[in-house]
């Protein structure tokens, strides 16, 4: 009896000595010294975890919590993250014994007509049964493929959350952007009604002196054609705006149906923020989609280990103790125990038609797929920073060069006017001169909004201010 329990502790011990498989790991991020399209003063910084702050602005900081808390697509995410750790936790009870409780109560009577009742001189039994007791299993994991296939399923978990983080960046980042081109837009609104205003007033003022014999009907014409095409480029561009701003309605998990935000009458956009962008790398530890590629490589070669295991003999051991009584008063007495060790059963496959070979080539096929298009996220990822900053770069230089347009094409239009009053030029040199000073300044606009579009996708491109969690961490406030 002493040899038992201690034959079981032995092979307790021996089920955690051996782990088959090879151990992940982590493939090397990019060795790069710096970014190309980088300034040297930009490399050691990062972005707080509310990145969108960095703007400085309280309307998008509003919408940003918003919408993380009512989109329906973080909440979707949410749900597969818990969906992936209650499959865990599943996975994870594999490792422990399995213990149950059972109780039960029968009555019956056997035949009094079969070989057993015929041996008792054609006499039945009939009686009460009551049972309790307890039943183990457990599976010796001698060769460590439960601990891959707990390994694989911790890495599915922390996949599903950085995707879900995944979901957050992108829709933060859709938010910025989308409010940004909003903003624009309303500056660009800024500058038409502005030049309707002109315009209205030039064509009153045309029509004097045509009304008083100083200019032709053709100059008059003109100026209602500037003026009507100033109105029209108006509700070309509010048109515009009220697709953005349900879009924006959208992405923030309110009815479009609603006003969200109201029109500013500012013509100016905030200067672009300076993005720290890091080194790259870093950009593994600071993008949730590279790192939920690196849990999927994970799992994968976890999962090559669990085909391994195949080949390999499992052992159960299972087990019962109890007690059972024909009267329920004589339940607990010592000889109405029972119990049985084993069977310790043994399964060793021998031939299976190339089954097992077959899921391993397959494991390990998937394994190098998962690692190739790591390499190439990754170098998505790369070009991603570097477009971003390059865009910076030329949007900079590019407003830069716009401010001096715009400086020439006011003054022109400002000398084509007086000309024109001073009858030395005719109202197509103004029509002209109007027309390239507006569009200059819409241009302009236009410049500042995309250099603010540059600084919303430098930031998504390096993960915001993305820093992974323990899987476990998040549970909480996944199921909120």
């Amino acid at each position: 009896m002493i040899l038992k329990p201690l034959i079981l502790c032995a092979l307790l011990a021996l089920s955690g000595c051996a782990t088959i498989g090879t151990d992940f790991v982590e493939p090397v991020a990019a060795a790069n010294p710096g970014w190309r399209h980088a300034s040297a003063d930009k490399q050691a910084a990062r972005l707080p975890a509310s990145w969108w702050t960095v703007f400085g602005d309280a309307t998008l900081n509003d919408l940003e919590q918003r919408a993380v808390r009512d989109n329906p697509g973080v909440k979707a995410s949410a749900q597969r993250l818990l969906q992936a750790q209650a499959q865990m936790g599943n996975l994870r009870a594999a490792l422990s014994p399995s213990v149950n409780l059972s109780t039960s109560v029968a009555n019956s009577r056997s035949s009094a007509e079969t070989s057993q009742g015929l041996a008792l001189g054609h006499r039945s039994i009939e009686g009460n049964n009551y049972v309790v007791g307890a039943s183990l299993s457990y599976e010796l994991d001698l060769w460590g493929r439960v601990k891959r296939v707990v390994e694989a399923a911790d890495a599915q978990a922390l996949a599903a959350q950085d995707d879900r983080d995944g979901v957050i960046l992108l829709l933060s980042a859709q938010v910025a952007g989308t409010y940004w081109q909003l903003r624009g837009m309303d500056a660009e609104l800024a500058i038409l009604k502005n030049a309707l205003a002109t315009r209205g007033e030039s064509q009153q003022l045309v029509e004097a002196r045509f009304n008083a014999g100083l200019t032709n009907e053709l100059d008059v014409a003109r100026a209602r054609i500037e003026r009507g095409n100033a109105e029209a480029d108006l509700h070309e561009v509010q048109r515009q705006r009220n697709l953005l701003e349900h879009s924006l309605a959208t992405l923030a998990g309110v009815s479009p149906s609603s006003p969200l935000i109201a029109a500013t009458a500012k013509a100016d956009l905030p200067a672009p923020p300076g993005i720290p962008v890091g080194l790259p790398a870093t950009l593994l530890a600071q993008r949730p989609d590279l790192a939920s590629s690196v849990a999927g490589l994970r799992a994968a070669n976890a999962q090559v280990a669990v085909a391994e295991g195949a080949f390999y003999p499992s052992l159960t051991l299972t087990g019962n103790f109890g007690y059972a009584s024909e009267s329920l008063r004589n339940l607990t007495d010592s000889g109405a125990r029972q119990f049985s060790i084993g069977p310790l059963a043994l399964s060793l496959p021998i031939f299976d038609g190339g089954r097992n070979k077959a899921n391993l080539a397959m494991s390990q096929a998937r394994y190098a797929e998962a690692r190739a298009n790591h390499e190439s996220k990754l170098l998505t990822a790369l070009r991603e920073v570097e477009d971003a900053l390059s865009d910076v770069q030329q949007r900079q230089r590019q407003g830069e060069v716009q401010a001096q347009s715009q400086q020439a094409a006011a003054r022109a239009y400002l000398v084509a006017q007086a000309r024109y009053e001073r009858g030395l030029s005719t109202y197509l040199d103004v029509t002209d001169a109007q027309r390239s000073s507006l569009n200059a300044d819409r241009a302009a606009a236009q410049i500042r909004t995309q250099r603010l579009l540059a600084s919303v996708a430098v930031a998504r491109s390096l993960g915001g201010g993305w820093t992974q969690q323990a899987a476990e961490a998040t549970s909480a406030q996944a199921s909120r």
